[in-house]
């Protein structure tokens, strides 16, 4: 029901989503297990001699049932928790452990886990997942070959369009349920044109689709917003949600390149349609993949902007090193949960609980990132890029230079004639070819060692070029080293025993290994990635989580025959996107349905199309077209949301790893400190407050006033129509009319304009698309 148009934002009630569970699951597994493991279990597990105080600490029963002093926590309320107070050492007769103290960052894991709930998953003893080689483990569902699956039966066959159709069909019909009736055009057009581009279709637009009776109109619609250089934009924002991007890194890290260049490649990638499979190679090794050219240096950034950790080189060496043992723990998560949906990092103190991935393969894919070294790279042939280097050090130089000789007392009599050659000759160096390009933060090969310099003092050595096999840490602890592992893909994804790598860090062998060993877990991680973009939810419900603690996939056999299909059709994302957008699944109407709901209350079996809401971009990007302000040039670097002037792209806005804006942070925009899978949608009554009362919609409505008024200069309902059809694409009904000039009154000045497009602006109808 339409009704008059209100401001609130009430859809959605601020629920977690199904994911959440998993990432619980994920942040026990890798950061609270193995503290209780290291510092608790001695003393507090059913395998101590004698569990002291009568507590032990290896399950949740356990836990809450506690011990001599009562339950250990209290889920949800670390300051109620015996457990989180030991830790803090604030009691003296609860101090834990007896033995040294645990570091800041340690205690704050344990509040965060209880405060989250304190989900403790596996019982009190985790089943074993089976050996990573042996052929139990290459049997669960998303480790096995890829194989085409045939269509099944179905009764409808008339309804179905592409393949997917059948998969889909057969589901509903085994459950009594018939899909929805299609979809009105102008619900299509906005439905497509959103997906696709996250932009609005012009009016224009929607009305020579809906008059355009040719067989293939949809069809050619498709192919034109395929085409549209802004759906490189659209769909590289969702993959920079799992890369973590941020534009302006830790307040620690300087003299770095530029993010933004990995950004617009990515865009540039999308909209070539460079195959997946040579996507995901050169975001681990374009500096070293046969073909590659300089601009394609930028995708480095993947790997280049990984979150820095501090590291106060006046600590002890064994603090230090733990640092930097946390950071290739980061990146290894980020390149496992992205390309293989895999929680690769869980395994690092003790072979993964769940999934067949031991802790010596763990440090075997540690070695790479070891040997891999964050640099500043110039997008130039090498030679050129040399020769630039060369400028900046003699530029530095000069400077240095400049600064030595303005501290002299007294000044030299010919000072200032000795800066002006200084000046002369720096301004000569930076006439170099392609010093003015601007470099990406990349990596390149260079293995890190973290020596000590004496007590208290510590130092980061790095070999250039150079790729080394590294230890394993007993326990995740980098000062108790263990046996050498040499570097290797896994062996549950590995056609037979895993080639070592030998060239360099080995990043080249790694990427080609996740799309060739890897490569049926690949695909069907990003197929379930782009499906759960444009359905709403994923065919796997836990998309970079494809192991045992993951969803199963509701319609298996449709995953897998789509992936099949997608890697032979040579890893092209815009033919998925077609396969999807063209099908009769997808051109449903999202009316509800009692009788179905009772059945499919989640709508998993997709029998309608379900109304979803725009993403912050979306719904900025959506304001700056309808008010006629949006400017549509690519690339570039990034401009400060804040800033009224800005008429970019939300995309192009700048993003502080630490500091996001309100407007990013108050609409559920990822963390840019870590990997996303999925953003959580929530509903808020600051994001309410935003929408009526922040400087975002204010000016974008006074600007919309502005564009009415000019497009229909006459004003009174002609421009309430052209409101209408400017952020809806639609007529309003007399009701909402009659409201709209009731509330303007008979003479209207500009502010009442403003007032009634802020209410425009602010609406579900314009927040949400069917």
């Amino acid at each position: 029901m339409r009704g008059p148009i209100a401001l609130a934002v009430l859809l959605f009630a601020a629920v977690r989503a199904d994911g959440q569970d998993a990432t619980a699951v994920t942040f026990f597994e890798k950061q609270v297990r193995p503290l209780l493991a290291e510092h608790c279990h001695s003393c507090h597990s059913a395998k101590a001699n004698k569990a002291r105080g009568g507590l032990t600490l290896d399950s949740r029963d356990a836990l809450l049932k506690g011990g001599e002093s009562g339950p250990a926590v209290v889920p949800g309320q670390p300051e109620k928790s015996l457990l989180v107070t030991a830790v803090h050492g604030t009691r003296a007769e609860l101090q834990m452990p007896p033995k040294g103290r645990l570091r800041p960052a340690q205690v704050a894991v344990f509040e965060k886990w209880v405060k989250d709930g304190a989900v403790y998953p596996g019982g009190t003893v985790a089943a074993a997942p089976p050996s990573p080689q042996s052929a139990e483990a290459r049997q669960f569902w998303s480790f096995l070959p890829l194989r085409r699956h045939p269509a099944p039966a179905v009764k409808d066959v008339a309804w179905t369009r592409r393949p997917i159709d059948s998969f889909l069909l057969a589901a509903m019909e085994a459950r009594g349920l018939a899909p929805s009736a299609a979809a009105d055009r102008r619900t299509l057009i906005r439905r497509a044109s959103f997906d696709l581009t996250g932009l609005p279709p012009t009016p224009e637009e929607v009305a020579a689709f809906e008059t355009d009776t040719a067989p293939d109109a949809y069809d050619r619609l498709i192919e034109r917003l395929l085409a549209s250089p802004h759906y490189g934009e659209r769909w590289a924002r969702y993959w920079l949600d799992l890369a973590r991007y941020a534009d302006v890194p830790e307040s620690w890290v300087t003299g770095r390149g530029q993010a933004w260049p990995y950004r617009d490649w990515v865009v540039r990638a999308l909209n070539a349609d460079l195959p997946y499979d040579r996507f995901v190679q050169l975001q681990l090794a374009a500096d070293l993949a046969p073909g590659a050219t300089p601009a394609d240096l930028a995708a480095l950034g993947f790997l280049g902007m990984s979150p820095d950790y501090w590291k106060e080189l006046q600590l002890d060496v064994e603090v230090i090193k733990s640092i930097v043992a946390d950071e290739w723990e980061e990146r290894i998560d980020a390149v496992s949960s992205t390309f293989l949906g895999l929680t690769v990092a869980c395994a690092r103190c003790h072979d993964h609980k769940f999934d067949p991935i031991s802790t010596r393969e763990y440090y075997a894919l540690a070695g790479v990132i070891a040997g891999t070294r964050q640099v500043t790279l110039p997008l130039l042939p090498p030679a050129e890029g040399a020769a630039v280097r060369r400028a900046e050090a003699g530029v530095q130089a000069l400077d240095e230079m400049g600064k030595a000789i303005k501290a002299k007392r007294p000044a030299p009599a010919d000072l200032k004639a000795q800066l002006d050659v200084l000046a002369s000759e720096a301004k000569r160096l930076e006439e170099t070819p392609g010093y003015k390009v601007v470099p990406v933060r990349g990596v390149a090969d260079g293995h890190i060692s973290v020596v000590s310099r004496g007590p208290n003092a510590t130092r980061l050595e790095f070999e250039d070029g150079v790729g080394r096999d590294i230890a394993m840490h007993t326990r995740g602890n980098p000062s108790r080293p263990g046996a050498v592992e040499p570097r290797r893909f896994l062996s549950v994804l590995s056609a037979g025993e895993p080639k070592r790598f030998s060239q360099g860090s080995g990043r080249l062998e790694l990427a080609r290994a996740i799309t060739t060993d890897g490569a049926p877990l690949a695909a069907r991680v990003v197929v379930n990635r782009v499906w759960k973009l444009h359905f709403g939810r994923g065919l796997v419900e836990t998309p970079s989580d494809f192991g045992r603690q993951g969803e199963r996939p509701s319609h298996p056999e449709l995953l897998d025959d789509l992936a099949a299909r997608f890697v032979a059709a040579g890893w092209s994302l815009k033919w998925l996107h077609r396969e999807i957008v063209l099908s009769a699944a997808y051109r449903q109407g999202g009316a509800t349905d009692a009788a179905k709901m009772t059945i499919d209350p989640d709508n998993r079996l997709l029998w309608r199309m379900s109304r979803r809401r725009l993403d912050v971009e979306a719904w900025r990007d959506a304001m700056l077209t309808v008010n006629g302000t949006l400017r549509r040039d690519l690339g570039g670097a990034p401009l400060e949301l804040t800033d009224a002037s800005n008429r970019r792209r939300t995309l192009y806005g700048l993003v502080r790893r630490r500091d996001l804006t309100d407007l990013l942070r108050l609409h559920d925009f990822p963390d840019p400190l870590t990997h996303t899978a999925a953003r959580i949608p929530t509903t808020t009554a600051l994001q309410q407050l935003y929408a009526l009362n922040g400087p975002l919609l204010r000016q974008e409505a006074a600007a919309l006033a502005r564009r009415l008024a000019a497009d229909e200069p006459a004003g009174g309902a002609a421009r309430v129509r052209r409101a209408y059809s400017l952020l809806f694409h639609r007529a309003p009904t007399e009701r909402e009319a009659a409201l709209a000039l009731g509330f303007l009154g008979s003479t209207p000045d500009a502010d009442a304009w403003a007032r009634y497009a802020h209410v425009l602006l602010g609406s579900n109808e314009f927040l949400f698309v069917d």
